[in-house]
C-alpha cells in the first residue's frame, strides 16, 4: 500500500543553491517569467516537489512550454532560459552533438 503513495519531499535544492518548498516557488498565476523563475519551476519538478501536470496546471503552462524549458536547462542551465539566447545555444548545442 504504501508504495502507491505519493512521497514527496518538503523541500529541493533550488537553481542558485537555496532551499526551495511549495511556498517559496513562484505564484501561481505567474505571467512575467525570468530565467529564475523557469529554473525554480524546472527544479522542482526534477526534485519531485512537483508533477509535470501540476507545474503546468499551476502556471498555466504547455506541455511543450514546460518541455523546452527543461531542454534548455539540461543543455545550458539557467542561461539557455534567457529568450533572446536561445537560438545561440540552440545553435552550439547542435554543433557539440555533430562532433
Amino acid at each position: 500500500m504504501i508504495e502507491n503513495q505519493k512521497i514527496r519531499p518538503a523541500q529541493v535544492v533550488g537553481p542558485l543553491g537555496e532551499p526551495l518548498t511549495l511556498a517559496s516557488l513562484p505564484a501561481p498565476g505567474t505571467t512575467r517569467w525570468v530565467v529564475r523563475r523557469k529554473a525554480e519551476v524546472v527544479a522542482a519538478v526534477n526534485g519531485g516537489l512537483l508533477s509535470v501536470d501540476e507545474a503546468c496546471e499551476r502556471y498555466s503552462l504547455t506541455l511543450e512550454e514546460f518541455a523546452g524549458w527543461q531542454r534548455a536547462v539540461d543543455r545550458a542551465g539557467m542561461p539557455g532560459l534567457r529568450v533572446t539566447r536561445i537560438q545561440h545555444y540552440k545553435s552550439l548545442y547542435e554543433r557539440h552533438q555533430r562532433y
